[in-house]
């Protein structure tokens, strides 16, 4: 068991660190009432990360073979997401629901992929950045949207 904890573990330490990146950003979308919590952020990083340490693993395995390209399993995450955040869009009588979390899921797969990649400066600054946009940008957009609203009320 040991032995193969050692053999796998920067494959184990890909993994933790996008999941664990996940579970960060997903915790501040739970504590801001957002249906994709916690639990959807952690497997779409992790699952990111997963299928990037596939590609490369199978890059390693067919090196020999011309003509194969890693990098096409890696784009097809981000396709594959936006049919996830697509679901995660609704039209609630005017106005959109769910662009922000479609969006936070469309980065979070990004994290996800530069944690299976090994990058994960560029995971740790990403979710920061994240972050930053969820928790500060909200704090400053709430006034404008008030003010917005209100304008909308009295053009009506």
């Amino acid at each position: 068991m040991i032995q193969f904890f050692t053999q796998n573990s920067e494959m184990i330490l890909r993994l933790v660190i996008a999941m664990s990146l996940g579970l960060i950003i997903g915790a501040e979308r739970f504590l801001v009432h957002k249906d994709a919590g916690m639990k959807t952020y952690a497997l779409v990083s992790l699952g990111s990360a997963l299928f990037v340490i596939i590609s490369e693993m199978i890059a390693l395995k067919y090196e020999t073979l011309g003509g194969f390209d890693p990098a096409r399993i890696a784009s097809q995450i981000i396709v594959g997401i936006g049919f996830l955040g697509a679901g995660s869009i609704i039209l609630s009588g005017s106005r959109l629901k769910g662009l922000t979390t479609a969006g936070g899921l469309w980065v979070m797969a990004g994290i996800g992929m530069a944690s299976g990649f090994g990058l994960f400066s560029l995971a740790l600054i990403a979710t920061i950045f994240v972050l930053f946009v969820f928790v500060i940008i909200a704090i400053v957009e709430k006034p404008i949207r008030k003010m917005a609203e209100k304008n909308d009320e009295f053009a009506d």
